[in-house]
């Protein structure tokens, strides 16, 4: 005989796995980006030209983008445009992801989650950086905006680089 589970059991069952599964991707590994890094060094003077809140996280910002395979100047430019930097923004949310409904424990919680989603999610993942703000707001001049503050930061030098430079 064939039992079936009513599916009110199932998403209740659903909604208990969904917590255990984001705080796992919303862990930090630990840092590629060495103190000698020079995009640390760049993004802290940035952080305390323009966005002050952010300067201590650069490091997050660094390591999130290391892990995920992400353009390091990626995460700061979207927090600077979407939030000046954290400025405006409301429940750690500095992304105004989802629109700027969706609650973040933390500063670095956000950071490591956004992260984790434009690399892994199926609308994210294997795109480059015009592909993702596209995706991630569909505005023209979206684009032009992130990566206008993404040019100010630096070239996209990856983590590997650096290393074999030094």
């Amino acid at each position: 005989m064939i039992s079936f589970v009513p599916k009110e059991f199932v998403m209740f069952a659903g909604l208990l796995a969904v917590p255990a599964a984001v705080g796992f991707a919303q862990q930090p590994q630990t840092s590629p980006a060495a103190k000698n890094d020079p995009r640390l060094a760049r993004l802290q003077e940035y952080f305390a030209e323009k966005a002050r809140p952010l300067r201590s996280l650069a490091a997050d910002f660094l390591t999130a983008a290391d892990n995920n395979g992400l353009d390091w100047r990626l995460l700061p430019s979207i927090s600077i445009i979407e939030s000046s930097g954290g400025k405006t923004s409301r429940n750690n949310n500095i992304f105004g992801w989802d629109s700027g409904h969706q609650a973040f424990p933390s500063v670095r919680a956000a950071i490591h989650a956004i992260a984790a989603k434009l690399a892994n999610s199926r609308l994210y993942r294997h795109k480059d950086v015009d592909h993702i703000l596209s995706t991630y707001n569909s505005r023209p001049q979206y684009a032009d905006r992130v990566k206008a503050v993404m040019e100010t930061l630096g070239p996209a030098v990856s983590s590997e680089v650096l290393a074999a430079l030094d």
